[in-house]
């Protein structure tokens, strides 16, 4: 499946990205995938794990950074550190398992090399063998390397393997007005935080990661890919959440369709947003509704929680890596695994001091609509297939994302606009991209 054939890294970037369309060739092309890894998932901030799967002392979770394996861990004293997954003695990956808790140490089932973990090696058996050759306590040659940037925001965990030298913003910085859409997602949680603690759906898609990442705030497909799950009556979806009354308006009316009233915003990176879906807008109501609306009540008042429970925003997605939910409340992760496969994996995000009842429909809506066998993300995966397959044609050269062009001024348009496409190869793709 993965046997593509490779092009001159050197790539003349300008004549396949343009401000329109796009080179098929993007989505195919072993040497630009390679340069990708190198250049975008080898610099940007990438979302890792939240601090709710590392309660403990040796909590561990293990992910990928692009194509390159790591360990996020908690080390003594509460530190975070995030870890290259490689033995610096023979390669070997030290740790296997999804998540687990490695004690005070982390040891190569391969030879024994045993290492704490903030990375630094305690003990390489019989080490009378190196002696008076190699200085075992040179951590930076002999230890589990360590990713040079990791910071978190509202518990959220993000790393990058850019070099200090490298103009990569701080973390807040990079997120810029996404984190006010991390924020809603927080603060609906009366306890103020949230844990992501619950298990995972992972799935691999035969399909370039950049189509996962265009589909997320693309809203002219839901009336036509997603027309399974409709009503042909109503045009509505089925119910997602509680506290509605029905679904998604899946509206396909060739002017003032409902669909181009939902916002997509681009921000600076490729970074973007997109606004609430089309469900029915009344006020959401219900005994499940008001028991959280009273927990927020009682810490923030009765307008703030008010103001909380209002949708603004429906998916972020900080690029290239995730995005995060805020109707379903989950964060699905993009892992390129080759230019026709990439690994997803969607974890749900329970509000810490909410009802049960409220986490356990929360995790529903996730099941129905963003599994691996949902009502929504496996109409998505099929089109990734198809998209994949279709691009192995010659027959067109280009992609085409030219939809309401005037939008790019400011980077804002209605839901139908292809801005948003545009703005993740202008403010984030080529800037990652263009920079040797």
């Amino acid at each position: 499946m993965h046997n593509l054939p490779a092009t001159d890294p050197e790539l003349d970037l300008a004549a396949l990205i343009q401000p329109d369309r796009v080179s098929r060739r993007l989505y195919t092309d072993q040497a630009i995938f390679d340069l990708e890894m190198q250049r975008i998932f080898g610099r940007a901030w990438l979302y890792l794990a939240h601090e709710s799967q590392l309660p403990r002392e040796g909590d561990y979770v293990t992910t990928w950074m692009g194509t390159q394996p790591v360990i996020v861990v908690r080390h003594k004293g509460g530190a975070i550190h995030v870890l290259h997954n490689r033995c610096p003695h023979r390669g070997v990956m030290v740790i296997t398992d999804d998540h687990g808790n490695t004690g005070n140490t982390i040891r190569c089932g391969y030879h024994g090399w045993t290492f704490r973990t903030n990375g630094e090696l305690l003990l390489a058996p019989m080490r009378d063998a190196y002696a008076n050759r190699y200085d075992m306590q040179d951590h930076a040659c002999f230890g589990l390397s360590r990713v040079p940037r990791v910071d978190s925001y509202r518990g959220f965990i993000f790393g990058s393997l850019a070099p200090l030298s490298y103009p990569l913003p701080e973390l807040a910085t990079f997120l810029g007005e996404a984190t006010h859409c991390i924020d809603r997602i927080a603060d609906r949680a009366p306890a103020g935080e949230v844990d992501v603690s619950g298990g995972v759906h992972k799935y691999l898609i035969r399909g370039n990661w950049k189509a996962q990442v265009e589909n997320l705030n693309d809203n002219y497909h839901p009336p036509f890919s997603h027309a399974c799950t409709t009503d042909e009556t109503t045009q509505r979806q089925f119910r997602r959440r509680y506290g509605d009354d029905s679904g998604v308006h899946l509206d396909t009316s060739e002017q003032n369709s409902k669909w181009d009233s939902v916002l997509a915003q681009g921000l600076d990176w490729g970074l973007s947003y997109c606004g609430p879906l089309p469900f029915n807008h009344e006020k959401r109501g219900g005994p499940l509704y008001d028991a959280h609306h009273s927990a927020l009540a009682a810490k923030h008042g009765e307008t703030h929680a008010e103001e909380i429970l209002t949708d603004f925003f429906h998916n972020v997605i900080v690029y290239p890596s995730v995005v995060m939910q805020l109707a379903s409340s989950h964060v699905r992760t993009i892992r390129p695994v080759a230019p026709d496969c990439t690994e997803i994996r969607v974890y749900p995000i329970k509000l810490k001091g909410a009802p049960e009842e409220i986490n356990r429909q929360l995790i529903r809506y996730l099941n129905i609509t963003h599994s691996a066998a949902s009502l929504i993300q496996s109409d998505d995966v099929e089109m990734f297939r198809r998209v994949q397959g279709g691009l192995a044609s010659q027959g067109q050269e280009w992609v085409w994302f030219n939809r309401h062009m005037e939008d790019d001024q400011f980077r804002r348009g209605g839901g139908t606009s292809e801005v948003v496409m545009r703005n993740q190869y202008q403010a984030g793709y080529l800037r990652y991209m263009e920079e040797k």
